[in-house]
C-alpha cells in the first residue's frame, strides 16, 4: 500500500487547532482575524440561515487575481444577477444532452493508453475534464491545447500561494518569480477564453453550449442588459476552473483510493458490467448506477476537491450555542476536509467505505457534515454537471481499464485553492479482461479491515 505523506501546511495547520481547542478556534495572522469554526451547526449558520451576514473570504478575494468577477468571487446583487443569467445553462434537461460528449471524449482519451504502460492519472484526468469543458461548456476543441492549458491553470494555481501571504495583492504586481509566472499564465489562459468568446459572438450563439447562453443571455428582471466580455470571461474562467480542475481532482483521487481498495473495485465493475453490459453509458443509467455515485461520494468524502470555505463577517458575529463573537472583517473557516473526517459524524471515518452512502445511516447523518459543492444560495451552480461528468468518465474507464498504483511513489497532498495531488499520481494501465455477466455477483460490503489510505 502506498502511503499518503501529509505535507506540513493550512490542512494540518487546521487540524492541529481543532485538535487542540475544540469547534472554535479564534486566531490572527499578521493582524488578520480568522476563526475555525467545525460543527455542521457553523456551517448551516454562516451559508445557509445568515448567509447575508458574510462575504467571501480571503482566498477568494484574492483568487479575483485569478478568475475576476465570476459566480465564486462576487458578491450580493451583482453575484445574484450573473446566477440568474447563467441558471438556464445548467438547467437538469441542458445537461442530460452533454453525457453523449463526455462519454465520447472519456473513450477517446482512454483508447489511446497502453496495455502495461504508466500514466499520471492526475494528468489524464485533468487533460480529459479540460476536453470535456470545452466542448460541453464552450462548443469548441481545446483537446490540442490541453497541455499547454493544463500548465497554464497548474502555473497560476500554484504560483497563487504567494497571492495568499499579507499585502499579496501587492506582491502580484512586483517583479518577483512567482508573480512572474502567475501573470504569464494568466495570460495564456486569457488568450483561448477571449478567442473563444470572439468566435462566438462572430458566428453567433446558437448553440446549446453554456457559452453561447452567456452571450445571448439578457437579464430580463434586470435592466435586459447582457454581459461584457470581461464578464463573460470571468465567468468562463470561473467555469473552467470549478468544471475542469475540481472534478479531475475528484476522479484522481478516486482511482488511488480504488487502487488500494480491490474489493470495492470489484464491486463496481460488477455494477457497471451488469448494468450496461457492455454498451456506452448515457445520462439514463445515473439512477441505475447507485454503487458508482457511492464510489464518487466517497472519494469527495476523503479527498474534498473544495476543501476550505471562507466568508468574512460584515459584522460582529455571535457564534451559536457558544456564547462567542468575533469581530467584524473575521475570516471565518469552515472545511470540508475536517468535517468530511469527523469521528462524531462518520463511523470509521478515515476508512474508504463507499457502503455508507447505500444504507439507513445516511438519512440520519447531520446534514451538513458533507458539503463538498458548499451549500446555501451559493450551492455550485455545476453541481449535477459535475456528479454526471464523474459518474460517467469513471463508469467508461471502468468497463475497460484496471489502474494500479506504482509502488515507491510518495503521494502528498496539495491543497491550494483545490485540493490537489501535490507531484501527481503514477498507475500502471492494465487491461480488464474480465467482463461480469448480470447474474455475477462480486458484491463486498465491506473494504478489508486492513485497508487504509
Amino acid at each position: 500500500m502506498i502511503p499518503l505523506a501529509f505535507s506540513r501546511g493550512r490542512l494540518q495547520l487546521l487540524q492541529d487547532f481543532t485538535r487542540r481547542y475544540g469547534d472554535v478556534v479564534y486566531f490572527q495572522i499578521a493582524g488578520a482575524p480568522f476563526a475555525v469554526l467545525n460543527h455542521p451547526d457553523f456551517v448551516r449558520d454562516v451559508l445557509v440561515t445568515r448567509h447575508r451576514a458574510f462575504h467571501k473570504g480571503v482566498g477568494l478575494e484574492r483568487a479575483r487575481m485569478l478568475l475576476g468577477r465570476g459566480l465564486l468571487t462576487s458578491e450580493d446583487d451583482f453575484h445574484a444577477r450573473q446566477r440568474r443569467l447563467l441558471l438556464p445553462a445548467f438547467h437538469r434537461e441542458r445537461i442530460a444532452g452533454y453525457a453523449d460528449a463526455m462519454v465520447a471524449h472519456t473513450r477517446r482519451r482512454s483508447e489511446r493508453w497502453q496495455e502495461g504502460r504508466v500514466v499520471d492519472v492526475s494528468t489524464e484526468m485533468a487533460a480529459l475534464t479540460l476536453a470535456i469543458a470545452g466542448t460541453t461548456l464552450f462548443d469548441a476543441d481545446v483537446e490540442g491545447e490541453a497541455s499547454e492549458i493544463g500548465e497554464a491553470v497548474t502555473s497560476a494555481l500554484a504560483s497563487f500561494n504567494f497571492a495568499l501571504l499579507p499585502y499579496g495583492d501587492r506582491l502580484s504586481k512586483l517583479p518577483i518569480p512567482p508573480a512572474i509566472r502567475f501573470r504569464r499564465a494568466r495570460a495564456r489562459l486569457d488568450a483561448t477564453v477571449y478567442r473563444l468568446i470572439a468566435e462566438r459572438r462572430s458566428k453567433g450563439a446558437t448553440g446549446r453550449d453554456v457559452l453561447s447562453v452567456m452571450v445571448s443571455a439578457r437579464d430580463v428582471e434586470g435592466d435586459n442588459s447582457g454581459m461584457t466580455d470581461e464578464q463573460i470571461r470571468d465567468e468562463v474562467m470561473t467555469l473552467l476552473l470549478a468544471g475542469h480542475e475540481t472534478t479531475a481532482n475528484a476522479l484522481t483521487w478516486t482511482w488511488y483510493l480504488l487502487a488500494q481498495h480491490p474489493d470495492v473495485e470489484a464491486r463496481l465493475h460488477s455494477e457497471v458490467d451488469s448494468t450496461l453490459g457492455g454498451r456506452d453509458p448515457s445520462s439514463a443509467d445515473l439512477a441505475r448506477l447507485p454503487y458508482v455515485r457511492a464510489v464518487v461520494a466517497e472519494s469527495m468524502r476523503l479527498y474534498p476537491p473544495a476543501y476550505l470555505v471562507g466568508r468574512r463577517a460584515l459584522e460582529p458575529y455571535a457564534i451559536p450555542g457558544t456564547g462567542y463573537v468575533v469581530p467584524a472583517r473575521t475570516v471565518v473557516l469552515l472545511s470540508q476536509y475536517l468535517l468530511h473526517r469527523d469521528p462524531r459524524f462518520w463511523d470509521e471515518p478515515e476508512r474508504f467505505l463507499p457502503e455508507r452512502w447505500l444504507d439507513e445511516e445516511r438519512a440520519e447523518r447531520h446534514r451538513y457534515a458533507y458539503f463538498p459543492f458548499g451549500a446555501g444560495s451559493r450551492i455550485c451552480i455545476g453541481e449535477h454537471f459535475a456528479w454526471m461528468e464523474a459518474i460517467l468518465a469513471l463508469t467508461t474507464i471502468a468497463q475497460r481499464w484496471r489502474l494500479q498504483l506504482v509502488p515507491g511513489q510518495a503521494i502528498a497532498l496539495q491543497p491550494i485553492i483545490t485540493l490537489r495531488a501535490k507531484n501527481g499520481i503514477k498507475m500502471l494501465v492494465e487491461r480488464r479482461r474480465e467482463r461480469c455477466s448480470p447474474s455475477t455477483n462480486h458484491g463486498v460490503t465491506k473494504t478489508r479491515s486492513d485497508s487504509k489510505e
